[in-house]
C-alpha cells in the first residue's frame, strides 16, 4: 500500500528481513514522513497490564476422533523447535488467546523437546495420552522457509489419518487434528499462577530508522554487486535496517523511490534551515550521500559511502553528514584541509598537499579511534541526576550504565542499539532517549556533566568503533594493514572533519 501526501510517501507491507547470519524472517515495514519502522510479530498479554510473552503453558485434551486440532512444522534439523503451523477451524474459538500459529513447542508433559527432531516430537505427541500440557513460546523470527501464515485465519484441514511419514517442512497433523463431530471440550485451566491470562499476536517495533540524512544501498558493501530485489537503509548514526527482501523488482523500486522521496524532503527542509545563516552566494545548493570509488585500492570494485555538500562554488566531502552549518565553511583558500575537534570543543585545523594524503589521514584517524576504544573498553564520567552525584559508564560491550556514585548501585543500563536519539543544551546537560526492549516505549534520561564536550566525543568514538566492528570493509582493512595499536590519542574523542574545495 502506497499513499503520497504532498512530496512525502507513506507505505506499508510485509517482506523478508535478512539480519546478519540469521535465516530470513517475516517483518512489516511502515514508512512515515521521517522514519522507517521495522516490526516483527510477538505475543503479548492483554488480559491486564500488557506485557510481552516468554513461556506460556496450556493443557488440551485429545479428541476421540480427531486429536488435538493442531499441525506442526520444523524441528531440530532446522535449528529451531517444532512450531505450531495450523490450528483447526473448529478449535479457534477455544484456543483463542492461548495458542498461536508460530508458537514453538518447548515442553510436552514436562519433557523438554527443544532439541528434538520433527519426527521425534510427532512420536511424543502420539504417545502423550488423552491430556497433554504444552509449554510454548512465540518464535518472533521463524525462518521464512517454513511458510507459516501471518494470521490466525489459515485453518488446517481435518483429517483422522494416524500413520505415514511426517516432514519438518510439511504440516504434520498425525493424531493431532480435531474432528468437528466430537463433543469433548478443551481444557484451558492449567495456566500457572494466572488462570485468567489472555494473549494476542501483534506487530511490535523491532527497529526504528530515522530518515534525516539516512542512505539507501542496493549493493553488497564496498562492491558493484547489486542485490536482487533487496536493499538496506542505514541511519545517520550507523544503525542498519538489515537487508530487506521484496517479492519483485517493481515492488523493490517502489520502496526505494518512496524512501528516497522522504529522505529528499527532509534534506531540503534541513538545507532551508541552514541557508538562513548564509548570504545567497554562499548557500547550500544540494547535499546527500554518494559512493566513492577508491582509486588506489588494491582490491577491485571498492566503494566507500561519502556525504557531499555543494555550497556556493565549493564541494565539501564528509565521512558523515555535518552536524552544524559551521562544519561546511572554508577557513581559507587551502585545499585538502581537515580539522580535529578536541574534548574541550576547540577546533585545530591542518592542511596536506595531496588528496591521497588526506584519505590516508582519514583512515588513520578512524583506525586510531577504534584501537583506542578497543584498548580502554570503558570510560566513566561523574554526572548529576536530580541533584544527586552519579556516574555514567560508557562500555564497549555493555553500552550505557548509570550508577549511584556513593553506593555503586546501578540505576539503569541500556545497550548502544537502544539509544534512539539525544539532545544537549550546548553547556552541560544531555537528554538520552532509550527504547525499552520489553515495552518498546521510549524512556528519557537527563544527565548533567561538567565537561559536556568530552562526554559527547567519547560517545561518538564508541559508536564509531561499534559500527566499524560491523563493517566488513573496515574489518578486512584492519586485518590487512596490521596497524600498530599504540595510539597517540589521549582519549577516544578526536573526530576528523574533512573539507574539500571543488
Amino acid at each position: 500500500m502506497l499513499k503520497i501526501t504532498s512530496c512525502e510517501a507513506t507505505k506499508t507491507g510485509i517482506y523478508l528481513l535478512q539480519d546478519g547470519s540469521e535465516e530470513p524472517f517475516n517483518i512489516r515495514l511502515h514508512l512515515a514522513k521521517d522514519i522507517l519502522t521495522i516490526q516483527e510479530q510477538d505475543v503479548i498479554c492483554v488480559s491486564g497490564e500488557p506485557f510481552y510473552s516468554s513461556e506460556r503453558t496450556v493443557t488440551i485434551r485429545r479428541q476421540t476422533i480427531g486429536g488435538f486440532g493442531l499441525s506442526i512444522k520444523g524441528g531440530a534439523e532446522h535449528k529451531i523447535p517444532v512450531v505450531i503451523s495450523k490450528i483447526s477451524k473448529e478449535q479457534k474459538a477455544e484456543l483463542s488467546g492461548l495458542l498461536f500459529i508460530g508458537d514453538g513447542i518447548l515442553q510436552i508433559n514436562g519433557i523438554n523437546v527443544r532439541s528434538y527432531r520433527h519426527e521425534e516430537v510427532v512420536q511424543v505427541l502420539r504417545n502423550a495420552g488423552e491430556e497433554v500440557t504444552l509449554t510454548v513460546s512465540f518464535l518472533k523470527r521463524t525462518p521464512a522457509f517454513l511458510k507459516l501464515p501471518l494470521c490466525e485465519d489459515c485453518s488446517c484441514i481435518p483429517s483422522d489419518q494416524s500413520s505415514g511419514t511426517s516432514s519438518p517442512l510439511c504440516d504434520s497433523g498425525l493424531h493431532l487434528n480435531y474432528h468437528p463431530n466430537n463433543t469433548d471440550t478443551l481444557s484451558c485451566s492449567s495456566w500457572p499462577m494466572s488462570p485468567g491470562l489472555r494473549w494476542e499476536k501483534r506487530w511490535v517495533d523491532l527497529r526504528l530508522i530515522p530518515l534525516l540524512h539516512a542512505r539507501l544501498s542496493q549493493y553488497v558493501p564496498g562492491s558493484d554487486i547489486c542485490r536482487q530485489n533487496a536493499f538496506q537503509v542505514i541511519a545517520v548514526d550507523g544503525v542498519c535496517s538489515g537487508v530487506i527482501q521484496c517479492l519483485s523488482t517493481d515492488e523493490c523500486i517502489e520502496w526505494l523511490q518512496a524512501i528516497a522521496s522522504n529522505i529528499s524532503a527532509l534534506t531540503k527542509h534541513n538545507v532551508k534551515k541552514i541557508n538562513r545563516n548564509f548570504p545567497v552566494n554562499q548557500q547550500i545548493i544540494f547535499m546527500g550521500w554518494v559512493d566513492e570509488k577508491e582509486q588506489d585500492s588494491v582490491q577491485d570494485r571498492m566503494y566507500t559511502p561519502k556525504f557531499l555538500a555543494l555550497r556556493g562554488s565549493s564541494l565539501f566531502k564528509f565521512s558523515a553528514p555535518p552536524v552544524s552549518s559551521s562544519d561546511i565553511e572554508l577557513v581559507d583558500k587551502r585545499k585538502h584541509c581537515f580539522s580535529v575537534q578536541t574534548d574541550s570543543g576547540e577546533d585545530i585545523f591542518f592542511s596536506v598537499e595531496l588528496e591521497c594524503e588526506l584519505l590516508l589521514w582519514e583512515k588513520a584517524f578512524q583506525m586510531a579511534t577504534f584501537f583506542e576504544v578497543e584498548r580502554i573498553q570503558c570510560k566513566t564520567y561523574a554526572c548529576i541526576v536530580d541533584s544527586h552525584l552519579m556516574g555514567l559508564t560508557i562500555d564497549f560491550s555493555m553500552g550505557f550504565v548509570c550508577f549511584d556514585a556513593a553506593t555503586k548501585a546501578v540505576l539503569w543500563r541500556y545497550k548502544f542499539s537502544q539509544l534512539k536519539g539525544s539532545s544537549d543544551d550546548g553547556k552541560s546537560k544531555i537528554k538520552f532517549l532509550f527504547q525499552n526492549p520489553d515495552t518498546k516505549l521510549i524512556e528519557a534520561k537527563e544527565l548533567e556533566f561538567s565537561n559536556l564536550f568530552a562526554v559527547l566525543h567519547c560517545i561518538h568514538a564508541f559508536f564509531a568503533a561499534k559500527v566499524a566492528c560491523l563493517d566488513p570493509m573496515f574489518v578486512s582493512s584492519r586485518n590487512a594493514t596490521m596497524v600498530s595499536a599504540t595510539s597517540t590519542l589521549t582519549a577516544p574523542s578526536q573526530i576528523s572533519k574533512l573539507k574539500y574545495t571543488s
